[in-house]
């Protein structure tokens, strides 16, 4: 026969009461666990950490400059043909209208000739044919009389007479821009006054006034 345990040493009796009593301990262990301060003395660890501030620059918005347009290119002037002056002439620019009053064309301006149409046009310099002497200077310069006064004070020299050929031919507005004196300039003028004949200067086919200048040359032999 096998041996049975004792009454006494039979522990599955107790088992119950063992695991309740197991239960309880174990349930004091974790709320001590939980009231008790388990961190220690050491300095708490800082998880607060400065944060870093970044400035936030207002970015101005840059407005892109136009180029100038370029300048415009220069008109070529066109040579425009010399006509008769009308800035004299009056233009009626009146709007004023009736409808019963006949319409009458401006009219047109007189034409003058001779002295009086050069009076009022500016003489020119130089024109496209200039008015030529009609005989040889050398002819001319004999024409010239050598004052007595001059001869006897030595004088001698060059005298230069300024005129106006008009669109006639005829010789006007006499001008000595140089002279030598004692009669001479006198002399000059009235020579070529009386004695000097040139063809009319043209400007693109047309007569136009000039301004001229003569030598007249006064010479002991």
């Amino acid at each position: 026969m096998k041996d049975r345990k004792k009454p006494k040493a039979d522990l599955r009796k107790n088992y119950n009461i063992f695991l309740e009593i197991g239960l309880i301990i174990v349930l004091a262990l974790l709320i001590v666990a939980m009231k008790v301060n388990i961190r220690s003395n050491a300095e708490e660890m800082d998880f607060e950490k400065e944060q870093e501030v970044v400035e936030m620059k207002e970015v101005v918005r840059t407005q892109q400059q136009k180029e100038p347009p370029p300048p415009p290119t220069p008109t070529v002037p066109v040579e425009v043909p010399n006509e008769k002056d009308l800035s004299d002439q009056e233009i009626n620019l009146s709007t004023d209208l009736h409808l019963n009053e006949k319409l009458t064309p401006p009219e047109a301006p007189e034409e003058t000739g001779g002295g009086e149409g050069d009076e009022e046009q500016e003489p020119f310099v130089s024109v496209q044919n200039m008015p030529e002497l009609q005989m040889s200077r050398k002819e001319l310069q004999s024409k010239v009389k050598y004052p007595r006064s001059c001869k006897m004070a030595n004088i001698e020299g060059t005298v230069i007479v300024q005129f106006v050929v008009t669109t006639t031919g005829e010789l006007t507005d006499f001008d000595v821009i140089k002279g030598i004196g004692g009669g001479c300039d006198e002399a000059a003028v009235e020579a070529i006054k009386k004695y000097a004949k040139f063809s009319v200067g043209r400007q693109r086919g047309e007569p136009v006034p000039v301004r001229m200048s003569f030598p007249i040359v006064f010479r002991l032999q």
